[in-house]
């Protein structure tokens, strides 16, 4: 902060010197409606925010000067400035806002006052009534259950996050496709654009027409002789073809096996394994940049089970097909005419049948498979509708793929709610992304902030025009503050929702909402139907209202969290050792966080050797592997995520120990080079990326060790988070 000053002191001259404002009429224009807003609302630094971000930053200011109004209104507030704060009346017309105005008072009683001022008192009503509350979001979704639960929740010694709808059976991929009093079958559900095509209209998708392509998929499916409950692996880009093969399996009472399209084969190979997968759907190619990468054929090195292929952005493949595999169109054949277009009467699953099978990476080296059911869509659809406020108006967007949870977490969360899904085929990182999210009208743009750092060193949003946005989400990885701010500014001021979650929480634990005033790269909540948990240094829960940083735990009523790993003990992992408070078991969730003193929340990385780079969850036992096979002179390596200095994502430093004593360290850059590519090759392409890369390399006599011989890798990244500047 020490380059900036309070407004009151900025001079036309300093608004000039800043690269992009090219006059000193400019300037001055600037300068003077900068002094009438301070004379007006100086005293105030929240309302004076409010006016100069909504009546005088615009998307072609320079970023600095953006950074020199919000850093100097804010010059002496101290910490979490608001950089959003809520419209009374526009808060009423939110999802929460709008059920608040309707049963605040039979809800909250007469403490009730509006949607703004008692929001954290709902918040504590949705964790203190979890079945009052979560029979209302099923109603507020319109929910369809063919067998009814015989209550919300069950709590049991047995299950520590309680049994959730007991008895219930349904279908979350039919309720997707099902009419009801959100929309009709020629309301839009995918809007869709190739990269290339972006001078060319986008093209949509009708309700109608997602559900005819869902059936027929459904049914060729059927025909592939398996048993239904077998798991079907996806292995494809996030498009149109993925959506509809996505549903039409879980339609037909199969489980997707979610794999990432960026993997290698070994990866791919392993999580085949473990689902115990029957087939997989993939592509022949994915284009980016111009360029045709392979997917088939690392897909044949994975040894997969018998393939369906999907063509590239054409009718035919391509490629010649391995003896067993199936093309897209001789796929599509299997199925008679007549029988396309008949509805597909879905399989109604019990509520803990397994859906889909994702995988987040553990610290053994060994991703853990975890199963969503029948209720985990629910969950991710509701953190759409209450922290995102997806409804039926709303276009949403975000870059993301089947492998991860946010792929799923998008299908759901929008055609759950009445909304639109926005899929752009091809890199997010350039201007063709930009132009799709002003052609498809976007409301609803998630991001992870490696993506809004690539915009923001490119400029690539330039001259785009984002005023349909209404908000940002962020997940993934942990935000920049300067990042954050720059986002907003490109849709004049909405709001980032920060949100962090878990693939075995099926959506988030503490968020941001629109009903709260926000702060930058920090989460204002709660979530819905969450508590919260920040452990002391004695592994006691702290007092909730006081600040402090620790390891964060979660109220184990938890709904959509997982009950079970297909390859881990799920008690162990989440449960064992943790703290008791009132009579329950807490749950692990794994990152350290803080609670500041204005309430806010901000992720501070995790509390085990799992590590986010650039919002790729890797162990440090994958990385090690590779690192200590790289080169002849390496005896050990650690590999840790250390934030940098000015916050972000962490940077990737591995520790090494040679063999003999003066090794390679003359050698440093190459053996840095030499890692980089060996983590791309044989863990994952996406190393090639500058965010994921190794940051830098320290030389050690030896790595610090507990007394069973166990890598302290925490003790190395609080070494190198001390000297991270000088890194």
């Amino acid at each position: 902060m020490a380059c900036y000053q309070p407004l009151r002191s900025v001079t036309v001259e300093d608004i000039q010197a800043l690269q992009g404002i090219s006059t000193t009429a400019a300037a001055a224009q600037l300068h003077r409606k900068l002094t009438e807003i301070v004379a007006k609302y100086g005293a105030d630094a929240t309302n004076t925010w409010r006016h100069i971000s909504q009546y005088l930053l615009t998307p072609d200011l320079p970023f600095a000067f953006h950074q020199m109004m919000y850093y100097g209104c804010y010059f002496d507030y101290g910490p979490d400035p608001p950089a959003w704060l809520p419209d009374p009346e526009a808060a009423k017309l939110t999802n929460i806002g709008k059920l608040l105005e309707r049963r605040g008072k039979e809800l909250l009683g007469s403490s009730y006052k509006n949607p703004i001022s008692s929001f954290s008192d709902f918040q504590e009503f949705t964790v203190s009534n979890l079945e009052m509350y979560w029979k209302i979001v099923f109603e507020e979704m319109d929910i369809f259950f063919s067998v009814s639960p015989e209550c919300i929740l069950h709590e049991t010694p047995l299950h520590p996050g309680g049994q959730w709808l007991p008895g219930a059976r349904l279908n979350p991929a039919k309720n997707c496709l099902r009419l009801n009093a959100k929309r009709s079958l020629s309301d839009i559900v995918v809007i869709t654009r190739d990269e290339g095509d972006d001078e060319a209209p986008v093209t949509k998708l009708t309700l109608e027409e997602l559900r005819s392509a869902v059936w027929r998929v459904a049914y060729c499916i059927d025909t592939l002789g398996l048993d239904k409950g077998s798991a079907i692996a996806i292995d494809m880009p996030m498009d149109v073809n993925s959506v509809v093969i996505y549903l039409a399996i879980v339609i037909a009472g199969y489980v997707v096996v979610s794999i990432a399209d960026s993997f290698a084969p070994t990866e791919i190979a392993t999580r085949l394994m473990i689902s115990k997968a029957k087939a997989i759907f993939t592509q022949d190619f994915i284009s980016r940049g111009g360029k045709k990468l392979p997917l088939y054929s690392k897909v044949i090195d994975a040894q997969s089970p018998m393939a369906i292929v999907i063509p590239n952005r054409s009718s035919t493949l391509s490629i010649e097909l391995r003896d067993g595999d199936i093309s897209w169109q001789d796929f599509l054949e299997r199925v008679d005419k007549s029988n396309r277009e008949v509805e597909y009467i879905g399989v109604e699953l019990p509520v803990e049948a397994f859906t889909n099978i994702l995988f987040s990476s553990g610290t053994t080296g060994e991703p853990k498979a975890i199963p969503w059911t029948a209720s985990s869509p629910l969950r991710a659809a509701a953190d759409g509708w209450s922290h995102l406020n997806i409804g039926k108006d709303d276009v949403v967007a975000w870059p993301t793929n089947l492998g991860w949870m946010m792929g799923p977490l998008l299908i759901y969360s929008t055609l759950l709610n009445g909304a639109t899904m926005a899929l752009y085929n091809g890199s997010p990182l350039g201007s063709g992304f930009a132009k799709f999210v002003q052609d498809a009208k976007v409301t609803m743009l998630g991001v992870v902030p490696s993506i809004v750092r690539a915009w923001k060193s490119t400029n690539c949003t330039a001259g785009y025009d984002w005023s349909s946005i209404c908000h940002f989400a962020s997940t993934g990885e942990a935000s920049g503050v300067d990042e954050s701010l720059w986002l907003m500014g490109r849709a004049h001021y909405k709001p980032v929702i920060e949100i962090c979650g878990g693939t075995e929480i099926g959506g988030g634990f503490v968020a941001g909402s629109l009903l709260q005033p926000q702060s930058l790269s920090a989460f204002s909540t709660a979530a819905m139907g969450c508590s919260l948990f920040i452990l002391g240094e004695d592994g006691s829960p702290r007092p909730f209202d006081s600040p402090g940083v620790g390891e964060m735990a979660l109220g184990p009523l938890l709904f959509g969290a997982s009950s079970t790993l297909l390859n881990a003990d799920h008690y162990g992992v989440y449960y064992k050792g943790m703290p008791v408070w009132n009579g329950k078991v807490l749950r692990r969730h794994g990152d350290i966080f803080e609670r500041t003193s204005r309430g806010y929340y901000r992720a501070h990385g995790r509390a085990d050797d799992t590590m986010n780079l650039g919002g790729v969850k890797v162990s440090s036992v994958e990385i090690e592997k590779v690192c200590n096979a790289a080169d002849e002179s390496i005896l050990e390596t650690a590999a840790v995520g250390v934030p940098p200095p000015g916050g972000g994502p962490d940077k990737l430093v591995i520790a090494v120990v040679f063999k003999d004593s003066k090794g390679s360290k003359d050698n440093m850059n190459s053996l840095k080079v030499s890692i980089n590519s060996a983590l791309q090759k044989k863990l994952n392409p996406l190393f090639k990326s500058k965010i994921l890369q190794v940051s830098h390399i320290v030389a050690l006599p030896s790595l610090p060790r507990t007394a069973t011989n166990k890598v302290m890798r925490r003790v190395l990244r609080q070494q190198f988070s001390q000297v991270g500047s000088r890194l």
